[in-house]
C-alpha cells in the first residue's frame, strides 16, 4: 500500500485523481454517503434525541459495509490520509462521516478541495490542507434533522389525516404548492379575444409583413376595416433607426445551467445534474454545485487568448461577473471547463451536448457584445389615420452571437419616406389573450431560486421527490384544438374562414395531481408555515448562518421545533372527514342512489350509493379532464357504464374497456381465463366508445411488443427478458444482467439458474401497516 491513501466519493472522481498524483499515492471511494440516521436504534433510544441536544446516533448503510472495511484496512496502512471529498456541506459531511468510521482526529486529519480536477489544481490542493471544517457539517446536519423530523412527525399525520396521502417534506411542499397556485390561475382565468391584422408588402420584388398597431375587439370592427381597404393606398411615411447592444449572460450556476439546458437541451434538471457529475468527476469542468459566477483570473485569461486566436481581438471583452445572492461563496467559481480549447470532452451524446453548453456560455461570457441596428417602417393607409408597421433587425457586428444564442435576422428592403407600397395580402385573424404559464423543470428552478427556496445541491431532488410521490406529473399533451376566425381581404371581398390551432399545450410541463393540491391545501389550512416561502427561505438562511459560525446548530433546530411540534400535538383534532373535497354530484336515476365525488385512497373517485345501504358502494375514477367540483351527474353516470365489454379476440377470449387508478385500459382475458389478463393501456382511445376493431390493433401491438419482450422461457419460471436496461434473467423473485459479451439467446437452462444464484432478491417496497380499529 502506498505511503498515502486519498479518499474520495465517486470511483469515477478517484480514477482522474489517480492519474495526477504519483505512484506514493493510493485514490480509494466511499462510493457516496457511507452512514445515515437510521429509522430505529437497536437500543431502543431516539435516533435523533431532541431532549438531549438533538444528540443524533448513525449507522454504516448496509450495502457500504465492505466498502467501510476495504477503507479500514487501506487505511491501517497508510501514513498519510486524505479527505479529497466535495467541497461543499454534502461532500464536508462525507468527510466528517470517514474520520468517526475510520477513527482518524477530524482536527488534524488532512482535507483538500479544489473546483476541478485537473493536475494543477490537485497539486496546489495537496500543498495546502486544511482539516474539516465542522461549521459546514453542523449546517448539513441541521438540514439532515431537520428534514428528517418533519418527515418523522408529519407524514403520519398526512397518512392518518389525508386521503391517499403519502408524506410531506420540509422543502418539496412549497414547490407542491407552487405549482398548484399556478394551476389555479389558469383555471380562474378568463380569456379574451381580440382581431390582429396584418399584411403582406412588397416594393419592387421584396416582400415584407407589417401588422396594423390597433387591434379589434369585435369580428365586425375588423371586417368592416378590411372592406374599407379595398381602394385604399400605402405610404411610406416614416423610417426610424436606432442602434443598440445585447450583452452576453453570465457564466452558468447550478440553477441557470438546469433552466437554460431544460430550455435548449429539454434536459430535466435531474438528467442535466447527472451529465454536469460525469463531466465534472473526469475533469471536463468544475464543480457543478455552485451559485457563484465568478471565474477565476486564470479562466478569464485562457478565454481570452483563446478568443483572440479564434476570432480575433475585436471579439473579446473581459467581463468579472459578480453573484447576486449573498450567501454564494466567491472564492468558488462558476461551472465552466477545465480546458476552454477542448471542443470534445464525452463519447456520449448527452454528456457532450451538456458540454458544447456550457463551453459555449462560458466563451460568450467573456466576449464583446453584439452590436444591431433596429428599422421601424411606418407606413400610412389613404383611407384610415390607422398606420401599419414593420421592424426589422440586422446584426451589423455578431460579437458573442457567433457562440451563443440566436443570431436571425429580419431584414427589410431599401425602402424611402414617400414610397408608394403595394399589398398582395391583408387579413386579421383572432388572438386570445394566454393564461399564465405552466411551470417547466426549468421555469421551476428559477422560481425556487428567486424565493431563496433550495440550494444547489437541492433543486434537482427536490424536482424530481415531488414527481416521485405522485403528488407532480409531467404533461405530455399536445393540446386541444380551438376555432380561430380568420378574414381575407381578397378581390375586394372579405372571405371568412374558421381554422383551428392548438391551445394549453402540457408538454414538458410540470402538472399537480389531485393529490398534489389534496396535501397543498391540507398543509395550508393545518401547516401553514411548513409551505410559506419565506419561512423556508429564512430557514435556508439559517444554515448558511450555521454554515458561517454565526448561530448555533442547537438553537436554530430548537426554534424551528418547538412551535412545529405544538401544531403536531394539535393535528388530532383535524376532522379527517373534512379534508378534501366531497360532494353529492346527484341522483342515479335507475337505483335512486347518491353519487359522490370524494377523495379515494388513490385519489379523485366517483361512489355511488353511501355507507349507510345496505349494500356496500360501488366506485369508479373520475372521468379523465374532470374535477371533484366540476363534474356532472352525466358524466358521473358515463363513468358508472364501465367496464364494458368491447367484443372477443379472434381466440374467443372477451375483450373489456374500463378505467382503473393509472387511467384507462383494455384488458384481454380475466384471471379466470388460462393465460394471465393482459392490459393495454389508452392513450388517446377513450373506453367508452373503443371500437372492436381498435382494441384488436392495439392488441396485436401489445403481444409484439410482449414477444420482443420475451427472449426465452423455460418452463420452470425462469425467464430471459428484454428490460428497461437490457436483457436479464428473472425467476420472479431475482433478477440478474446478463453480461455484455454474452448473446441472450444462447443463454441456457443451465447458464440461467447459475447466474441466478449470484443475483441478490428484488427489493420489495414496504407496505405500511394499519392498526386494526378496536
Amino acid at each position: 500500500m502506498s505511503k498515502n491513501l486519498v479518499i474520495v466519493e465517486s470511483p469515477a472522481k478517484a480514477k482522474t485523481i489517480e492519474k495526477y498524483l504519483g505512484k506514493d499515492f493510493t485514490v480509494l471511494s466511499s462510493i457516496g454517503h457511507i452512514r445515515s440516521i437510521p429509522k430505529k436504534t437497536a437500543d431502543g433510544t431516539p435516533p435523533i434525541d431532541i431532549k438531549n441536544g438533538f444528540k443524533t446516533q448513525y449507522e454504516i448503510d448496509p450495502e457500504k459495509k465492505k466498502t467501510i472495511a476495504e477503507l479500514r484496512k487501506a487505511a491501517k496502512s497508510a501514513e498519510t490520509i486524505w479527505l479529497a471529498t466535495d467541497e461543499d456541506r454534502e461532500g464536508e459531511a462525507i468527510a466528517w462521516h470517514l474520520c468517526e468510521v475510520l477513527k482518524l482526529d477530524p482536527r488534524v486529519t488532512k482535507r483538500i478541495v479544489f473546483h476541478e480536477i485537473t493536475k494543477s489544481a490537485i497539486e496546489e490542493a495537496v500543498k495546502y490542507p486544511r482539516t474539516v471544517d465542522m461549521r459546514m457539517v453542523e449546517a448539513q446536519q441541521a438540514r439532515q434533522i431537520l428534514d428528517r423530523i418533519v418527515g418523522f412527525e408529519l407524514s403520519p399525520v398526512v397518512w392518518q389525516k389525508v386521503p391517499g396521502g403519502k408524506s410531506a417534506g420540509r422543502v418539496q411542499s412549497p414547490a407542491v404548492r407552487l405549482l398548484v397556485e399556478r394551476e389555479r390561475e389558469i383555471t380562474a382565468f378568463e380569456g379574451s379575444s381580440q382581431f390582429k391584422v396584418s399584411a403582406l408588402f412588397y416594393h419592387g420584388n421584396d416582400e415584407f409583413k407589417a401588422e396594423l398597431k390597433q387591434r379589434f375587439d369585435t369580428e365586425e370592427e375588423a371586417r368592416d376595416f378590411l372592406e374599407s381597404l379595398e381602394d385604399a393606398t400605402f405610404t411610406v411615411s416614416g423610417i426610424t433607426k436606432s442602434p443598440s447592444t445585447r450583452n452576453p449572460g453570465a457564466p452558468f450556476t447550478t440553477s441557470t445551467l438546469q433552466q437554460e439546458a431544460n430550455s435548449k437541451l429539454s434536459f430535466g434538471s435531474k438528467a442535466t445534474m447527472a451529465a454536469a457529475q460525469k463531466l465534472y468527476q473526469a475533469g471536463k469542468i468544475t464543480y457543478m454545485r455552485t451559485d457563484s459566477v465568478n471565474l477565476s483570473g486564470q479562466a478569464i485569461a485562457s478565454a481570452t487568448d483563446f478568443i483572440k486566436r479564434l476570432y480575433g481581438p475585436e471579439y473579446s471583452t473581459i467581463r468579472k461577473f459578480k453573484t447576486k445572492n449573498s450567501s454564494a461563496q466567491e472564492a468558488h467559481e462558476a461551472i465552466r471547463p477545465t480546458d476552454i480549447s477542448l471542443e470534445t470532452a464525452s463519447n456520449n451524446e448527452y454528456d457532450q451536448k451538456l458540454y458544447d453548453l456550457i463551453r459555449r456560455r462560458t466563451l460568450a461570457s467573456q466576449m464583446a457584445p453584439a452590436q444591431l441596428e433596429n428599422t421601424t417602417v411606418t407606413i400610412t393607409i389613404s383611407s384610415h389615420s390607422e398606420v401599419f408597421e414593420a421592424k426589422g433587425q440586422v446584426i451589423t457586428f455578431d460579437g458573442f452571437l457567433r457562440v451563443y444564442g440566436s443570431n436571425k435576422e429580419e431584414i427589410l428592403p431599401s425602402l424611402t419616406d414617400g414610397d408608394t407600397i403595394h399589398s398582395s395580402e391583408i387579413s386579421a385573424r383572432q388572438a386570445f389573450t394566454k393564461p399564465p404559464a405552466r411551470y417547466t423543470e426549468g421555469s421551476l428552478v428559477k422560481k425556487l431560486e428567486d424565493l431563496g427556496i433550495g440550494r444547489p445541491s437541492t433543486y434537482a431532488t427536490i424536482i424530481d421527490t415531488v414527481q416521485t410521490r405522485g403528488y407532480v406529473e409531467k404533461g405530455d399533451s399536445e393540446g386541444a384544438p380551438r376555432d380561430v376566425v380568420t378574414l381575407a381581404l381578397v378581390n375586394g371581398a372579405v372571405e371568412r374562414e374558421i381554422v383551428q390551432e392548438k391551445t394549453g399545450s402540457t408538454r414538458g410541463k410540470l402538472i399537480p395531481t389531485p393529490s398534489g393540491e389534496l396535501i397543498a391545501d391540507f398543509l395550508t389550512n393545518h401547516f401553514e408555515k411548513i409551505v410559506d416561502y419565506d419561512f423556508t427561505a429564512n430557514v435556508e438562511q439559517e444554515f448558511d448562518k450555521i454554515a458561517t459560525g454565526s448561530l448555533a446548530r442547537n438553537s436554530m433546530l430548537q426554534n424551528f421545533y418547538t412551535p412545529f411540534h405544538e401544531l403536531i400535538a394539535q393535528s388530532g383534532g383535524i376532522d379527517r372527514s373534512t379534508v378534501g373535497a366531497n360532494r353529492e354530484v346527484g341522483t342515479d336515476p335507475v337505483s335512486s342512489k347518491p353519487i359522490f365525488a370524494r377523495f379515494g385512497r388513490f385519489g379523485p373517485m366517483l361512489q355511488l350509493g353511501s355507507q349507510d345501504d345496505n349494500e356496500k358502494p360501488t366506485f369508479a375514477p373520475l372521468p379523465r379532464g374532470t374535477k371533484i367540483e366540476t363534474v356532472t351527474l352525466e358524466q358521473a353516470l358515463e363513468a358508472f357504464k364501465l367496464p364494458r365489454i368491447v367484443g372477443k379476440t379472434p381466440e374467443g377470449v372477451d375483450i373489456r374497456a374500463s378505467v382503473g387508478r393509472f387511467g384507462p385500459f383494455i384488458q384481454i382475458g380475466t384471471k379466470t381465463t388460462k393465460t394471465k389478463p393482459l392490459y393495454v393501456s389508452l392513450k388517446e382511445d377513450d373506453p367508452h366508445d373503443i371500437t372492436l376493431n381498435r382494441a384488436l390493433e392495439l392488441y396485436a401491438e401489445k403481444l409484439k411488443l410482449e414477444a420482443e419482450k420475451n427472449v426465452a422461457d423455460f418452463g420452470d419460471g425462469i425467464k430471459i427478458l428484454n428490460g428497461r436496461f437490457g436483457p436479464y434473467v428473472t425467476d420472479g423473485a431475482k433478477n440478474i444482467k446478463v453480461p455484455k459479451d454474452t448473446d441472450p439467446k444462447e443463454v441456457t437452462h443451465e447458464q440461467a439458474k447459475s447466474l441466478l444464484k449470484e443475483a441478490k432478491p428484488s427489493k420489495k417496497r414496504p407496505t405500511r401497516r394499519t392498526s386494526k380499529k378496536k
